[in-house]
């Protein structure tokens, strides 16, 4: 099985930039979107399910043109849930989950930090979607969370971890937030596999960022520990040039 997370920041605009062919050569069985800032209807689905993903579930956010996720699959889930019940939260389509036999896939959007307002909205979030993480854990011990977390976990994880200390999503209390998240039951699978640094999942479009790789590890797909053993292979896609965004990938069995 294997799984991507791709964070396409505008999925028509991704779509110009040839997403579908390149989608169609990844081939995942499943891929999980975020910041897709469009709904069902103003995308070409029928591209979608000529290149084999005949489900695909869409949750956009209520404000137009704005966050949103979705999943494609190339298999029918047993249930789909929209967002998370919380109403804040689902307002603006961070959250949206697959249900399958023997594992759950959930695309999420975490917001970001950009000033004062946002960062606490960011806290409660992450508060809240702890808890509810927590409760859901346990009626679904074989979980994966698929998404842009907007934190880089350690300092492995950004290019200059001094003088983004107090840039948010390097904060230390974002950073203590997803150590806590990850260590209350999931692994870090790209982590799992892969010690080295200099890998990223974001670059910023100034300074000619993504060229230098100076970048940021924001993406993730964490998979609860009840998989360890089902997990093969964890990469990082860069060369996949979409967005600001690159894709990840995992694999199990």
């Amino acid at each position: 099985m294997r799984i991507i997370s791709y964070n396409v920041n505008g999925i028509r605009a991704a779509f110009t930039k040839g997403f579908m062919e390149w989608l169609t050569q990844a081939n995942p069985d499943i891929i999980c979107l975020q910041e897709i800032k469009a709904t069902h209807d103003q995308v070409d689905v029928q591209q979608i399910e000529a290149a084999g993903y005949p489900y695909h579930y869409w949750f956009s956010a209520q404000k137009k043109g704005y966050s949103g996720v979705a999943i494609f699959s190339k298999h029918k889930p047993n249930n789909v849930v929209y967002g998370t019940g919380i109403d804040y939260m689902d307002f603006e389509g961070r959250n949206i989950r697959l249900d399958f036999d023997t594992f759950s896939v959930m695309s999420l959007y975490l917001p970001s930090g950009t000033n004062i307002d946002r960062l606490e909205h960011k806290f409660q979030y992450m508060r809240d979607f702890h808890n509810y993480i927590d409760n859901l854990k346990k009626e679904i011990p074989n979980l994966i969370i698929c998404g842009d977390y907007n934190i880089c976990h350690e300092a492995i994880d950004i290019h200059d971890p001094i003088r983004n200390a107090k840039v948010s999503g390097f904060l230390p209390e974002e950073r203590a937030w997803l150590d806590a998240f990850i260590k209350n039951g999931f692994i870090d699978t790209f982590r799992h596999f892969n010690k080295d640094p200099h890998h990223y999942s974001w670059w910023s479009y100034r300074a000619n960022a993504r060229n230098n790789n100076k970048g940021w590890r924001i993406d993730y797909a964490l998979a609860t520990e009840a998989m360890k053993d089902r997990l093969t292979r964890a990469v990082i896609l860069p060369e996949a040039k979409h967005s600001d965004h690159c894709p990840v990938l995992v694999e199990f069995e």
